[in-house]
């Protein structure tokens, strides 16, 4: 009979641990993790992994959450795994993936040749990525990892399914992400649409023009990322201005760095935001903010064969 896989993550990510063990038929890991005087951090695996396969999951949120992913990586694989998957539901400098100036680091690929440089389990390092900003970040990983990018899909349509009524828009903030949300409204048999912007300034974009008709239909929103909110707000007042009935806006990536909850919330043209948990989360700001869970994703690629 084959062992179950061990399913170890870091403190950060411990809430969607708990979720994929709630799921499936996995074994946890116990890490002990303390933090001396001088800010050092100590790790300890309490829970043997030799000849096992063990899952790791992090999201690069921060650099010291990197630093603690490839710690615990790099111990896991010298105390003998067989194998490890390094899920890594957000992928952190995802945005830095070239360089549009001279002398500018492109941190998606240092961190990519990073990871590469763990040393190999007898029967590989599996990278588990999801909805990724750049398709070509994967390219940047080294040697021998095997790459595996999961799109979440399935959630998105879901949501926007049970959210707006029939007939609604999908939609995005520019023309960026068109060919995304085009594939998510051809699954779905709607609509698709987004926004023409002219660059004001360094830092202030005006929308120009909306590529559909949304009048009198509800319209959702899909945006990989949602950082500060700024763009989000103004396509939605946009596609209101235009005619459209009740938005909603669906998210991978819910960073909301800079109180971006609050704003979208306070500019009144949007009825909801909804997350996956890609990303920590503290509370759901009263219903404004509804968390969808990527667990789900995560068993059904860990139990393929």
């Amino acid at each position: 009979m084959e062992e179950r896989k061990i399913i170890f993550s870091t403190v950060a990510y411990q809430y969607l641990q708990d979720q994929v063990l709630e799921l499936g038929d996995f074994e946890k890991g116990e890490v002990e993790v303390k933090t001396f005087p001088d800010g050092e951090r100590y790790q300890r695996i309490l829970t043997t992994v030799r000849g096992r396969d063990v899952v790791l999951i992090g999201g690069t949120v921060s650099d010291s959450d990197t630093l603690e992913i490839y710690d615990l990586a790099y111990a896991l694989i010298k105390f003998g795994a067989r194998s490890i998957y390094l899920v890594f539901p957000y992928f952190g400098y995802s945005t830095m993936e070239r360089a549009v100036r001279p002398g500018e680091v492109v941190t998606a690929k240092s961190r990519a040749v990073m990871f590469s440089s763990l040393p190999r389990t007898s029967l590989g390092n599996n990278f588990i990525f999801f909805d990724l900003h750049t398709e070509g970040i994967p390219y940047y990983f080294e040697g021998q990892a095997l790459l595996n990018h999961i799109y979440c899909k399935p959630i998105v349509t879901r949501v926007a399914r049970e959210l707006a009524s029939d007939g609604f828009v999908m939609a995005c903030t520019d023309a960026g992400r068109a060919k995304w949300v085009e594939s998510l409204a051809n699954d779905m048999g709607v609509n698709a649409a987004f926004v023409f912007k002219r660059r004001v300034s360094g830092e202030e974009t005006e929308v120009t023009s909306i590529s559909a008709d949304v009048a009198g239909r509800d319209v959702v929103i899909y945006d990989d990322m949602v950082r500060t909110g700024g763009s989000l707000v103004n396509a939605a007042m946009a596609y209101k201005e235009a005619g459209a009935q009740k938005i909603f806006t669906i998210t991978t990536h819910g960073l909301f760095n800079n109180y971006a909850i609050e704003k979208i919330r306070d500019s009144g043209v949007i009825e909801k935001v909804i997350t996956t948990n890609t990303y920590p989360q503290t509370n759901d700001h009263n219903g404004f903010l509804q968390i969808e869970s990527i667990a789900s994703l995560i068993v059904d690629r860990l139990n393929m064969k």
